[in-house]
């Protein structure tokens, strides 16, 4: 049989375990992250998955390494018999759409919101269905281990390779999904931070991919496409990087403020004062649009996930509109996961990662923030209004702390708060205020990070002054 790569890698296996994680693939390019572990990755992919005979999708962001990783992803699955569609530079969530309207397994190469110097692959089955670990992330990281160790061999018939441009017809999907038309005139400022945003902001919200202009006048932000992040990092879960965006909205005047990660498949929100809309306001947001959506076309019983972490106004405004919330852990593929096992209309996350069922169950942070767009484009009221309705509580965002003990910080709380409040173990640890019905409620969740020594700490409660008391004891337990 022909062997692909050019020798065997002594010692590389080892290497995997630091690069493959719980959900994804991620590491430091050329630490351990290179062409020839990328082409066994491939050629793993396409036995766990079964894709010899078939077609696998392959995607990259605009990292410099990007284009050169999808080429030797290519040479790796075609080498085992899977026909590659390649669609070249798109978001995260354009490699969902063209796993799901393609019903094939996909790979998409990037590593998000991470600075420049990493990269990595975010895998699916065919039809947008996550891998993880324990859904075959583990079997690939092994079956790739064998070929560094022994060399990528050819099938006898390889698979082909086909140039794909996906982005109008992903734009059109999504248009077709969320009605912009008859939505009042908005000014929007969209902070792409350089990232796959520049490419598919103007597509689903301009005219660049041929749709009809919406009622909608963009602002754009660092739309140039580079991974160098010149500006800023793509990651507007840090303040820091939301700071351009808030300054733009309040000197453009304008009605609100996107920014997307580095993929574009999250969308963080801010109101026409610059301050940021938290994600579980968007997902009560959205959740209350599709709840409608569905009962109108006659659903009866509606469910929507949420994970443990998303504000306690979620799942209220889930009950409030007569559907059932769905508690989950946290986890990209294990939403996945629970919205194809629940047949849930919707599902959000306290990162901003929105899933939708008519997305195929996959995420995807444009299709959220149309669904914002047309919601607060309906009515008159600033979007601060709107966006207090569904922030009622207070929160103290999550907290992260080197803990070089986790399970002693865990006694720790559970001896501190025996008798005061209620535990569980769903992810991490949760501790849910006993209190009367008179008196504030609280919670937090103390959850470990799965790739360092990190304890996050989310805490919520009824009033600024119950959260920060809670919260700052939480702390001095988990610091001690």
């Amino acid at each position: 049989m022909l062997t692909v790569t050019d020798s065997a890698v002594p010692g590389a296996r080892g290497a995997l375990d630091a690069i493959v994680k719980a959900y994804d693939v991620r590491g430091i390019v050329g630490d351990g992250l290179d062409e020839t572990v990328v082409e066994a990755l491939a050629a793993a992919f396409v036995d766990e998955v079964g894709a010899a005979g078939g077609r696998v999708v392959v995607g990259h962001d605009m990292r410099d390494s990007s284009p050169g990783f999808a080429a030797a992803f290519a040479r790796g699955a075609v080498a085992r018999g899977a026909d590659v569609l390649a669609i070249g530079l798109c978001s995260t969530d354009e490699s969902y759409f063209a796993s799901g309207r393609y019903d094939a397994p996909a790979a998409m190469f990037t590593a998000s919101h991470n600075p420049a110097a990493y990269n990595g692959i975010k895998f699916s089955r065919a039809g947008a269905q996550g891998i993880s670990l324990d859904t075959g992330l583990a079997a690939i990281r092994d079956r790739a281990g064998d070929y560094l160790a022994d060399g990528v061999t050819a099938v006898g018939t390889p698979g082909t390779v086909t140039d794909l441009d996906v982005l109008a017809d992903y734009a059109a999907y999504l248009r077709s999904l969320v009605d912009l038309s008859g939505i009042r005139p908005l000014k929007v400022v969209v902070d792409a931070g350089n990232g796959m945003g520049g490419l598919t902001v103007p597509a689903v919200l301009g005219e660049a991919a041929g749709l009809p202009a919406l009622p909608l006048q963009i602002v754009p932000l660092y739309f140039e496409l580079d991974g160098t992040f010149p500006n800023h990092e793509a990651n507007p879960l840090e303040p820091a990087n939301l700071v351009d965006l808030q300054r733009a909205v309040v000197e453009h005047g304008a009605d609100l403020g996107l920014a997307f990660d580095g993929d574009a498949d999250r969308c963080f929100v801010v109101d026409e004062r610059g301050e940021a809309v938290t994600p579980s306001a968007v997902a009560a947001i959205v959740a209350l649009r599709e709840i409608a959506r569905v009962r109108a076309a006659g659903e009866a019983d509606v469910s929507v996930i949420h994970n443990l972490i998303t504000s306690r106004i979620v799942p209220e405004t889930i009950e409030q509109a007569g559907a059932t919330p769905v508690r989950t852990r946290v986890g990209h593929s294990l939403i996945k996961d629970r919205m194809a096992q629940t047949g849930a209309v919707f599902g959000g996350e306290h990162s901003a990662h929105y899933y939708f069922r008519d997305f195929w169950g996959a995420d995807n942070g444009m299709l959220a923030a149309m669904h914002l767009l047309a919601e607060f484009g309906s009515q008159d009221a600033p979007l601060s209004t709107l966006a207090q309705r569904f922030t009622p509580y207070a929160l103290s965002g999550e907290i992260n702390s080197t803990v070089a003990d986790i399970p002693a910080a865990y006694t720790r709380i559970v001896e501190a708060f025996t008798g005061r409040a209620d535990f569980d173990e769903l992810d991490g640890l949760t501790v849910t205020g006993i209190t009367a019905e008179s008196e504030p409620f609280w919670w937090a969740n103390i959850r470990p990070s799965n790739t360092e020594p990190l304890l996050r700490l989310n805490v919520e409660a009824s009033d600024p002054a119950t959260m920060t008391r809670y919260r700052d004891e939480f702390l001095a337990l988990i610091r001690a």
